[in-house]
């Protein structure tokens, strides 16, 4: 795997208590070896120290770039989420953290839950531990279109119509968007801006893949509605492998057609299949069932270490070809033989709000 160099820079205005912090964090960040640099072009993570009047988000020019937003405030908030989730939407953060000087820091991702660290002794090196689950991840978003789809399936099989199938039944299950009800937390102007942002929308938030061959498989593309998919390329692509050297995912295409964006989970599956031939579905949802084993950290979606972590727990399970693994303060994925027999095992057993650790 490609792996990006660990630079690191500071971007906005601190606040009295909050610079004390963000010096203290980027002597941690240099001791675990990432190098800062003032106003790099692709740094792998941004610092963004905001304030409550200006919530100023740094604009990204790649893909592979995680901000982390950083806000000072006199005292915690009664209910967090709530109150830190407009400005995590508004700062276009990975994750956001409140800083309470005296008391500590509360901590909040888009999708992957909220979390509190207290202050006292080693302060700055466990809000490192904190952020380091995004810090050092490696997002595997790039994709390679090659048109060379065999023309038998540029309109589909059965393996894309049963996709479809499930997507719709998913969605008569109105699950939600996030661990959480984001349309009773963000007003109507944030909540559609989210929606544009992250593709929210139908079941957008969802995932699902169905194996084609012992190195292939259809997986839903990112920011589709999953209960209305139809069109091959569009909605639909044929997944051939990962691209180590250049750190992407490989699709087959029909030619002369303009592809969407395969989902960010794809890297996930891709090392599922790989290493579980008795796989033939993989359906991911943000819900909950009880008992799920589940990841360790809170790695960002669409990252080569939430996969791996995924992966591993599938390895662990009894039967990796119906295994049931729990990301953390995030949602479920779900192996099967196939769609239906994924859908059958949940079917009236999830919950739709994750628990929060």
């Amino acid at each position: 795997m490609k792996r990006e160099s660990p630079i690191f820079t500071l971007v906005g205005e601190a606040t009295p208590g909050l610079g004390g912090l963000i010096r203290e964090l980027k002597a941690v960040l240099e001791a675990k070896g990432y190098r800062y640099e003032e106003n790099p072009d692709t740094p792998r993570l941004v610092l963004n120290q905001i304030t409550a009047e200006n919530p100023r988000p740094y604009r990204r020019k790649a893909q592979g770039t995680l901000v982390i937003s950083f806000l000072e405030t006199a005292q915690m908030p009664p209910d967090p989420i709530a109150s830190l989730y407009p400005y995590l939407v508004r700062a276009l953060s990975n994750q956001m953290v409140l800083y309470v000087p005296g008391e500590g820091a509360h901590f909040l991702t888009l999708e992957l839950g909220h979390y509190l660290e207290p202050d006292g002794p080693g302060f700055a090196e466990r809000v490192y531990e904190r952020i380091r689950p995004i810090a050092s991840s490696t997002l595997v978003v790039n994709n390679r279109f090659d048109p060379d789809l065999e023309p038998e399936l540029w309109q589909g099989d059965e393996l894309t119509r049963a996709l479809s199938r499930a997507g719709a039944k998913l969605a008569e299950w109105d699950l939600l968007p996030a661990p959480f009800p984001i349309e009773e937390i963000l007003s109507p102007e944030d909540l559609r801006h989210v929606k544009r942002l992250y593709g929210i929308g139908g079941l957008s938030y969802g995932n699902l893949s169905v194996r084609k061959d012992a190195k292939r498989f259809w997986m839903s593309a990112s920011g589709v509605d999953k209960g209305n998919m139809r069109e091959v390329g569009r909605d639909f692509l044929m997944v051939k492998d990962y691209d180590a050297r250049e750190n992407l995912m490989a699709l087959s295409v029909p030619p002369g057609i303009e592809p969407r964006r395969v989902s960010v989970d794809a890297i996930e599956h891709w090392m599922i299949y790989r290493e579980h031939p008795a796989v033939g579905a993989i359906i991911h949802v943000h819900a909950w069932m009880e008992e799920a084993p589940a990841t360790q950290f809170n790695y960002p979606c669409g990252s080569y270490q939430l996969a791996e972590a995924v992966a591993e727990k599938v390895r662990e399970a009894k039967d990796p070809s119906r295994a049931i693994v729990g990301l953390k303060n995030h949602g479920l994925t779900i192996t099967g033989r196939s769609l239906d027999d994924i859908l059958e095992r949940i079917e009236g057993r999830l919950l739709k709000t994750v628990p929060m650790t």
